[in-house]
């Protein structure tokens, strides 16, 4: 089945095929670096620290503690895993499938690999 979405149109299918064609996770971190901001950076990252918490049913006070994440951004991620696309149970369930240990994107925000 083919997914269709509200947010198609030409300028994101040239993103998203950019991003299918990084082979590691030096192409990662040097693409994202000039295609994001920081802060942008940190809040996927954070994002997806709170979609691996919640998928191991931890509490919405842990989550803030650890991330620093506000209940409304835990919220917002959960009615997305409940309501939305299923791209982070996609994503997370290749994840668990491969057992892949750098499936984390929290790398991503390593103090020592980007300064503000």
């Amino acid at each position: 089945m083919e997914y269709t979405t509200k947010l198609q149109d030409p300028m994101l299918d040239e993103l998203f095929e950019a991003i299918l064609l990084l082979e590691n996770m030096e192409d990662c971190y040097r693409f994202f670096e000039d295609l994001c901001t920081v802060g942008e950076l940190k809040a996927m990252a954070q994002r997806w620290k709170v979609v691996k918490m919640l998928e191991d049913n931890r509490t919405y006070t842990d989550i803030v503690e650890e991330t620093g994440a506000s209940t409304a951004t835990i919220s917002r991620v959960k009615r997305c895993l409940n309501f939305g696309a299923d791209g982070y149970q996609r994503i997370w369930k290749r994840g668990m499938d491969k057992r892949q240990p750098g499936l984390e994107l929290t790398r991503v925000m390593s103090d020592d690999k980007i300064s503000q």
